[in-house]
């Protein structure tokens, strides 16, 4: 059975899990979560860091495969494990997705990280709020861009839902519930009509629910 080690309230493990049910297979069924990261633990073990010597989660274990980095992991599980070819492996689209990917990972969750750490996991008198709100300013304009492009879109990479809307949503999610529980510190949301719309597709049309009350409960 695959094994994915990782609690489900990290947003890199929330990519998988959310993957995984999009492609019909069931945790204790098809696959097995171990609780770690955080105060589970066990990612420091040395059992965990030979198989993953960043100590991070996600790390994913199937047959003789072990990855990590969760980006790589949708990768993997899209090219190894669709066999309904629930996400379409048109170049175009494929290439569209993977490039929000990179871009989520590289400049998007680097943006929005500061605002989600400092209130969430931040002692409020170590906040520095001036940077918060700072941060959450740069990813009002980021986030501007992919409203842009998801003018006349369904989704990131087309008329499809692809692995890119995954990574996308997670941090968009997070982006939405930091306003709505602490707005006074966060300074205003950007409107961004199209974002909005896409978010309702997907919360409407795909496996999201699997995750969002986990994520929701992170922000309270």
């Amino acid at each position: 059975m695959m094994r994915l080690w990782g609690r489900n309230s990290s947003i890199n493990v929330q990519k998988v899990l959310w993957c995984l049910a999009e492609l019909g297979l069931k945790e204790g069924v098809d696959f097995q979560r171990i609780d770690a990261g955080l105060h589970f633990g066990v990612n420091r073990t040395p059992e965990f860091l030979k198989m993953n010597p960043n100590g991070l989660v996600p790390t994913l274990e199937d047959g003789g495969h072990v990855l990590w980095e969760s980006n790589t992991i949708l990768r993997y599980l899209a090219h190894q494990h669709d066999q309904s070819k629930h996400f379409s492996t048109d170049i175009t689209q494929q290439y569209q997705s993977e490039k929000w990917m990179d871009w989520q990972l590289g400049t998007m969750w680097p943006a929005l990280r500061p605002v989600f750490i400092g209130l969430t996991r931040t002692p409020e008198d170590e906040r520095n709020y001036g940077a918060i709100q700072k941060a959450y300013e740069d990813t009002n304009q980021l986030l501007s861009f992919l409203d842009q492009e998801l003018a006349g879109k369904a989704y990131c990479s087309g008329d499809t839902f692809h692995i890119g809307d995954i990574v996308l949503a997670l941090c968009v999610s997070r982006w939405m519930m930091l306003h709505d529980a602490f707005p006074n510190r966060t300074g205003p949301r950007a409107t961004l009509l199209n974002i909005d719309a896409w978010m309702k597709r997907i919360e409407s049309d795909t496996h999201y629910s699997i995750v969002a009350e986990k994520t929701l409960n992170i922000v309270k």
